[in-house]
């Protein structure tokens, strides 16, 4: 079978695929149903799937309900990828005492081989993202490097868009082009649920080869292709993103930033569920009879004080100066950095901001006026 030629998988194919990698010594993650959301967690078969569950997304809003009989109805949830890559905490290294002697000893590298069931298209342009900058010279991040390296992705193509997606303007959805091992499209659902599967790698083209499946048919393809198309179009939200590096960058005194500072709470959520934001800090946490300290990276976010605390203070004070560096790194300064914009599209940051801040009307509103004065000025 030529790596090029789409298979089509019946929902046992489906099943064979998750058994398959679990065999091969994967810990298999997907898409489940919990707390009255859509998060990613172990998987061991497709009766664990959200099947007919879709996602109602808006600024501030997020709601799930039934509607029809799709495995992968939904879109994005609260969680990304990034969970497992780049987990919340990560030990560095420990002193133990031994004999009253402390001894430093040193992390191994992660052990981790995970298989991800349900990659979106921003999705694995997020993991791309994070290749790069924990993967690239001159810094590396050793554990990052040796989850990723193991990593098998299976991706998803989108068949519905939610009202806070805006993949396609930035180029990133909603069909998956590269990054993945294997793509599915789901083709039909209910009792006779399918899906057009496609490989993207050799590896993902030996585990298509070890399953259940026929050469999907041209009305097949076809189909595949007309959900993607009818996804695209059914996308509201934009952002124009011609010169918007320099536009962010060039507005530093805009009167935006307060406009958007008076509604934002500083409290962090959208650099939490963003995909690609890889802020960290580092905590020490002692054994309360000294013999042993753990030192643990742990997410951070450029939304509080401490984060930009140096000696006699933090840099950014204001709530406004904190927006706005996250927003002129997201969309300008992370060209300068790693070659692409930082925002993948996903709408996460929309949907669950509390005050439904929304980041294309911020973008918008900046174009808006003539204002720009240029130069760096601080709070």
């Amino acid at each position: 079978m030529k790596s090029d030629q789409p298979v089509y998988l019946n929902i046992s194919g489906l099943d064979a695929l998750i058994g398959l990698l679990g065999d091969d010594g994967y810990c298999v993650v997907g898409p489940q149903l919990r707390d009255g959301a859509i998060v990613y967690d172990e998987l061991h078969g497709t009766d664990e799937l959200p099947r007919g569950w879709i996602d109602e997304q808006d600024g501030g809003h997020y709601r799930l309900h039934r509607e029809g009989d799709a495995y992968f109805g939904y879109v994005v949830g609260p969680q990304s990828w990034k969970k497992f890559l780049h987990p919340p905490h990560q030990p560095l290294w420990r002193m133990q005492k031994t004999d009253g002697k402390p001894e430093i000893l040193t992390e191994p590298p992660a052990q981790e081989k995970y298989a991800f069931i349900g990659v979106r298209a921003c999705e694995l342009q997020a993991i791309a993202i994070q290749d790069t900058v924990f993967g690239g010279e001159p810094y590396t991040d050793p554990n990052y490097q040796a989850r990723r390296e193991r990593a098998f992705l299976v991706a998803v193509n989108c068949a519905r868009s939610a009202r806070t997606c805006f993949c396609a303007s930035m180029g990133t959805g909603p069909k998956a082009e590269s990054g993945y091992d294997l793509v599915l499209t789901e083709i039909s659902t209910g009792k006779n649920s399918g899906f057009l599967a496609e490989a993207g790698s050799s590896k993902g083209q030996k585990k298509l080869e070890r399953l259940p499946s026929r050469p999907a048919s041209d009305a097949e393809c076809s189909k595949a292709a007309a959900i993607v198309k009818k996804t695209a179009a059914s996308i509201s939200r934009s952002i124009e993103t011609e010169g918007l590096p320099e536009l962010v960058k060039g507005s530093p005194d805009h009167p935006r930033w307060e406009d958007v500072s008076d509604r934002c709470l500083s409290c962090a959520n959208c650099t939490m569920v963003c995909p690609t934001c890889f802020c960290t800090s580092v905590e020490d946490k002692s054994a309360l009879d000294g013999s042993e300290t753990v030192r643990e990276q742990r997410w951070g976010s450029c939304f509080t004080i401490d984060f930009s605390h140096i000696h006699g203070g933090a840099v950014r004070q204001s709530g406004q100066s904190r927006y706005r560096q996250w927003m002129t790194h997201k969309l300008g300064t992370w060209h300068d950095q790693f070659g692409t914009s930082g925002c993948v599209g996903c709408g996460r940051c929309i949907t669950w901001c509390p005050v439904g801040i929304d980041i294309t009307e911020e973008a918008a509103a900046l174009r808006l006026s003539d204002f720009n004065t240029g130069g760096n000025h601080g709070d």
